[in-house]
């Protein structure tokens, strides 16, 4: 357990909305499901009683908002400001996405964890996992991820947080969940050990990298329409296709001792 934490390491601040909207997560939980070897997959069944982890996928952006899992609410994100680096970001207090992946595969990974302990832990990742790879969930605390730059979507007001969340997805292809693992879920496997590679810190610092091109990209008042689908679909794929193959590997390295990427 401790070599799969250093290997897929941790360390801190924006604002979450929905990162990828319901499409997303279910996308991300879907390829994951789909590279799950048969004693993880066993595992994961048993831990979600018989849901899919596609069941689950967006449970925790309600969640959070309830009293009970209120203290959720930080650990969709992560914060790296302009200029900063991301070993010297201010850590939250109440958690983020990297500490929070770390914290659930710790519980994952002890046979000495409650059952409603793993279940929660096993909903929090399906979840978590894909925020990580949504480019404003990485973004600046200063602007809250976006939400406080404001663009229009085809003329209609909106902010760059939301442009991300769900309308950029949608634009992109119109496609059911399954569809969208079918057409972006051909990696070949040397594809699929580059998208493996690294730890946890590693996947959100790539993920930071996108978000300051978006920042670039995407001055304040900028009206999104063709041209940008046309840039960030192929990198929504991407990231949809990483968040999957990724979530999937955590859990066959946690459940699977024969798991050899």
């Amino acid at each position: 357990m401790k070599r799969l934490i250093l290997s897929l390491s941790l360390p801190a601040i924006v604002f979450s909305c929905l990162a990828w909207g319901q499409k997303g997560h279910d996308v991300t939980a879907y390829i994951a499901e789909r590279h799950l070897t048969p004693v993880a997959k066993a595992a994961v069944d048993s831990i979600l009683e018989g849901r899919s982890m596609v069941y689950w996928s967006n449970w925790l952006d309600n969640a959070s908002h309830t009293r009970d899992y209120a203290y959720t609410k930080t650990w969709h994100y992560k914060n790296v400001d302009a200029g900063e680096r991301y070993e010297e970001a201010q850590a939250n207090p109440a958690g983020d996405a990297v500490t929070a992946i770390k914290a659930q595969i710790e519980t994952l990974g002890n046979p000495e964890s409650k059952f409603e302990d793993t279940q929660l832990a096993m909903k929090i990742l399906v979840h978590v996992v894909g925020d990580l790879h949504m480019p404003l969930h990485m973004g600046h605390a200063t602007d809250l991820g976006g939400n406080r730059i404001k663009v229009k979507y085809f003329g209609r007001d909106t902010n760059l947080h939301s442009a991300w969340d769900s309308s950029l997805p949608e634009s992109a292809h119109k496609w059911s969940y399954t569809e969208w693992q079918q057409q972006i879920d051909r990696a070949t496997p040397e594809q699929q050990s580059a998208i493996l590679a690294g730890n946890i810190d590693d996947w959100a610092k790539q993920t930071i990298v996108i978000a300051d091109e978006v920042y670039k990209e995407t001055p304040v008042n900028s009206n999104l329409s063709y041209d940008e689908v046309a840039r960030w679909t192929p990198v929504i794929e991407d990231q949809f296709l990483k968040g999957g193959l990724r979530l999937a590997h955590i859990l066959n390295t946690i459940y699977d001792p024969s798991y050899n990427r």
